[in-house]
């Protein structure tokens, strides 16, 4: 295989991360570049295409790289755009992957980065095999890449899976950053769950170790140390927030059948906290004929490599 490498470059809203991988799913080496420094796109691409043309340098595989992926919000497989990424510093439709692969003369594919993830763990993770699964990605907002029959589900404009913008509360829904109310995203990224906290602690009187840290500060971070130490209202928010996340994965199987959820993202490393309310409440209003077939499982990618790796996969088959 004359270029055994391809590279991997997750764009997101704080930081983007590239790296070279492998085909076995090793990361060779990564670096990344702060994303809202820049304010230009052009002066980003630049920045970025010259910090990893360093690090090709460093590892001598500057020309072992067989294509570059890159995983990005709002990103589009499609033309290889971002389009109006709400929390990206750069507004409009941005080429991307045009601009990426002109300034390094490799070709570059691209996608949303929650498709990426599935990508990634179809390729490298715990989906190797599954033709049918549905990755979640629970961060900053809820994404997911939709795989059936062992494809990608791109939809006819390349958007397909905004499963984060399905609604689950029609009345007096919380306000979700893509402007509507009552989205998922709004109650189980893991600025939901800090959400949750503030709403809780505001209505109820209740003792925690929660009241000890500034209303407007509270992170998810924070909701699980303390339900870690046998905090009981950060049980129950972990419980309300698994409960949504079970009734939407109901819906969900309704859809495609899969055989497998796959959770990704720091919300998802709660354990059973989360675990247990999302399956308990999936199988309370699933349908029949799918109840106990559907796995909810956790990535085998980590964290710290995964978005590099979800990205790295569409290196392959950059065109």
């Amino acid at each position: 295989m004359s270029k055994p490498y391809v590279v991997g470059i997750d764009i997101g809203g704080t930081n983007s991360v590239f790296g070279i991988v492998d085909a076995r799913g090793t990361v060779i080496a990564s670096g990344s570049i702060k994303t809202q420094k820049y304010n230009k796109v052009e002066d980003y691409v630049e920045d970025l295409t010259a910090e990893l043309t360093k690090l090709l340098e460093s590892e001598n595989a500057t020309d072992k790289i067989m294509g570059i992926g890159i995983g990005a919000p709002n990103g589009n497989y499609f033309s290889g755009t971002i389009e109006f990424a709400p929390n990206l510093p750069w507004r409009g439709v941005i080429p991307l992957a045009q601009m990426i692969s002109d300034r390094m003369g490799i070709p570059a594919a691209l996608t949303n980065d929650a498709n990426a993830a599935a990508i990634g763990e179809m390729t490298y993770g715990a989906a190797r095999g599954l033709k049918d699964f549905i990755m979640i990605t629970l961060g900053t907002g809820v994404g997911s890449g939709i795989v059936i029959n062992g494809q990608l589900v791109y939809g006819h404009d390349g958007f397909a899976g905004e499963l984060g913008h399905t609604i689950v509360r029609r009345n007096n829904g919380r306000l979700c950053g893509c402007g509507r109310t009552g989205c998922l995203e709004a109650y189980t990224s893991a600025t939901g769950v800090a959400r949750t906290a503030r709403e809780f602690l505001e209505i109820r009187k209740d003792d925690s170790l929660l009241r000890q840290i500034p209303i407007q500060d509270i992170t998810s971070k924070d909701v699980y140390d303390a339900a870690v130490k046998g905090d009981k209202m950060a049980a129950e928010i972990f419980e309300y927030t698994g409960t949504i996340l079970g009734e939407a994965f109901a819906d969900f199987v309704a859809f495609s059948s899969p055989k497998a959820i796959i959770l990704f993202g720091g919300l998802a490393k709660s354990g059973d906290l989360i675990m247990k309310p999302i399956c308990e409440a999936m199988e309370r209003n699933m349908l029949n004929i799918f109840k106990n077939k559907v796995k909810v499982m956790l990535s085998e990618l980590k964290e710290s490599d995964a978005a590099v790796l979800g990205a790295s996969a569409l290196g392959w088959e950059a065109k």
